[in-house]
């Protein structure tokens, strides 16, 4: 039993590992893309009050091909303006325009998200990602079950003693179980935002799954045809009367015909860094179609909303941020040390080794 649980953990490590050693580095970047991005008025203090929001909004919406705006928040005080299938501007909060790109690759936050959510794949690749998960779950348990067997071998090191396969196998069962809780914590709640049916399953102590299911999905709502000019002051001073406290996070033009104007706010007790308090309206009149409010989800979905603030250590602040980095340090590590030596250190066959001692013989 032993023994095929180990070659089933060093197979798959040694086919995935380096996506999920890729996975790790990147993470560990994207932890810290609000202090390296490095633009002017970055880091501006949050101005959230509804005028200055609703001015910005309008300057902003009025430029050519805007689709959107990820607004500012504490940590980033820049607005993001979607302007196409691949293009988009930094804003100020008085809604000047800081920088623009026509593609995500003049652009390393926008590739390197891309990357560690999609590996420049689209569906392709979450796909791909979200069986790499499973995999780094599969690791996880396996990895802490084959190590109680060394226990007391255990040694502490950041790095391998030597680039021996020997030595790089006992560092990479003891690097793997110190960092087995940060890494499950990583895995699975980087796997729920892939899988639905996995998260639903990590979910299912809070509530009922078919409750679960159902309150995370978006309602269908359906209008007029885009309006040359919505009335944005209408509907940011709604989205104020209704949420008194929340943020403004993602404003979204429809992409069809039909599809209501989109408007996220984040309330104050939420983790979720973009909310998931949301107003739709009739994108030819502007009005109000239907409202969430995401503290009045069921209890499963307000669990599942958790995962991508602690998977990114959105919350927790540096003391959470630094656990996440380390963990993403661990996965980078184990996944490349692994695929090192499953493919150039691997042990002689035993039939080689005996052949060559009985010629020296």
């Amino acid at each position: 039993m032993m023994k095929t649980l180990d070659t089933l953990h060093r197979w798959t490590g040694g086919l995935i590992g380096l996506v999920l050693a890729l996975l790790g580095l990147s993470g560990t970047i994207l932890l810290y893309e609000h202090l390296w991005i490095g633009l002017p008025h970055s880091s501006d203090p949050l101005r959230g009050d509804l005028a200055t929001v609703t001015a910005t909004t309008e300057k902003l919406m009025a430029l050519p091909g805007a689709q959107g705006i990820i607004y500012a928040d504490e940590r980033f005080g820049l607005h993001q303006l979607r302007l196409g299938k691949d293009a988009g501007a930094y804003a100020s909060q008085s809604g000047e325009i800081v920088a623009r790109w026509g593609s995500q690759w003049e652009r390393p936050e926008l590739w390197i998200f891309d990357f560690h959510h999609h590996l420049f794949a689209g569906d392709s690749g979450e796909w791909v990602i979200g069986i790499a998960g499973l995999c780094g779950l599969f690791f996880v348990i396996s990895g802490v079950i084959l190590w109680w067997r060394t226990r007391k071998t255990f040694q502490l090191r950041l790095w391998p003693k030597r680039m021996s396969r020997p030595s790089i196998v006992m560092h990479h069962r003891d690097l793997g179980i110190i960092a087995a809780p940060l890494l499950l914590i990583s895995v699975v709640t980087g796997t729920m935002m892939i899988f639905r049916p996995f998260a639903l399953g990590v979910v299912a102590p809070f509530g009922p799954v078919a409750e679960t299911a159902k309150a995370l999905e978006s309602p269908k709502y359906k209008g007029g045809p885009l309006t040359r000019m919505p009335d944005y002051p209408a509907m940011l001073a709604e989205a104020r009367r209704r949420f008194p406290d929340a943020e403004f996070r993602i404003l979204s033009l429809p992409r069809k015909r039909g599809d209501p104007i989109a408007l996220r706010l984040r309330q104050q007790a939420e983790w979720l860094p973009n909310g998931r308090s949301t107003l739709w309206f009739d994108a030819e009149t502007g009005r109000l179609l239907g409202a969430r409010d995401a503290l009045a989800m069921a209890p499963g979905a307000q669990a599942f909303n958790m995962a991508f603030p602690i998977h990114a250590s959105k919350v927790g602040g540096w003391a959470w941020r630094i656990a996440m980095t380390l963990s993403g340090v661990a996965m980078t590590m184990l996944g490349s040390l692994a695929v090192w030596t499953f493919w150039f250190r691997r042990p002689k066959p035993a039939k080689r080794v005996a052949k060559k001692a009985a010629l020296a013989t």
